[in-house]
């Protein structure tokens, strides 16, 4: 397992890439043996970082939620990253696209829990029963480290990608509050453009075949750390689309139907 130290050093690179908008190397450069383990050890090295610095944990997000991903990062579960409280947004939000280093965004459904979720049997009716409700959401995902190394042309790993905290930077949250049974959440479909030009489509089923799913998947994983799913967090279950690049002066919308609408901007 790697050291306390060591894990510390790689979560302070990936602070320095985000704070000066400047990709770093992947972890696995320098230290290509790092196991899965140990990135969730630099991950939480980073949200310690963070928690010491003012901000607050207020959810997690899932990613990886889909067999296309998983076969193309050569693994068999999704991953789990952290969300702070400065990563939330509203619809509505302008956000400078010179403050991220590689800004992609995703569409997603947001889980915001009522009532404690832990252990290692978590099961998916446990996990409606404890949701407030559900609401549309895009997360912005910024990879500090190369995606592809300009270099190697090495593309980073699955490895890489959790020791950055599963590459997420922000949740912008909108639409309509819906309680569990009122829907079907495998048929929640979204259409999302770009400057008016539909970019992607896609149904909630695509996550995991349903989206609480990946809700039941990191309250199982998170016990063995001695965490849990608390009261008032928000977990963002995975997106049901391809990442959509970013550029100034980008105009997004989400239009989730009956479930309204999340939009952003990038400057």
């Amino acid at each position: 397992m790697i050291s306390p130290e060591l894990a510390l050093d790689l979560a302070r690179r990936h602070e320095w890439a985000r704070c000066e908008v400047k990709p770093i190397d992947p972890v696995t450069v320098d230290y290509p043996d790092l196991t899965i383990d140990d990135a969730y050890a630099i991950q939480r090295a980073w949200v310690d970082l963070q928690i010491a610095g003012g901000a607050k944990l207020v959810g997690r997000k899932i990613g990886l939620t889909s067999r296309a991903m998983q076969q193309q990062m050569k693994i068999d579960e999704p991953d789990f990253g952290a969300l702070l409280d400065y990563m939330i947004m509203p619809s509505g939000v302008e956000l400078s696209h010179a403050a991220f280093v590689d800004p992609k965004l995703e569409v997603e459904v947001a889980f915001v829990i009522g009532r404690r979720l832990s252990g290692d049997s978590v099961t998916v009716d446990e996990v409606l029963d404890a949701t407030d409700y559900i609401q549309p959401a895009l997360e912005l995902i910024d990879a500090r480290s190369h995606r592809v190394h300009p270099d190697t042309k090495r593309a980073r790993t699955i490895v890489d990608t959790i020791a950055d905290n599963a590459a997420d930077a922000g949740v912008i949250l909108g639409g309509e509050k819906v309680k569990p049974a009122d829907v079907d959440m495998r048929w929640i479909g979204a259409i999302f453009s770009c400057n008016g030009v539909v970019e992607e489509t896609g149904l909630a089923a695509g996550v995991l075949g349903h989206p609480a799913n990946g809700i039941a998947w990191v309250a199982r994983r998170i016990a063995p750390y001695g965490l849990a799913i608390e009261p008032g967090q928000i977990i963002l279950a995975g997106s049901f689309t391809r990442a959509s690049a970013t550029r100034p002066g980008d105009q997004f919308v989400a239009d989730y139907g009956p479930l309204g609408t999340v939009t952003c901007s990038f400057l």
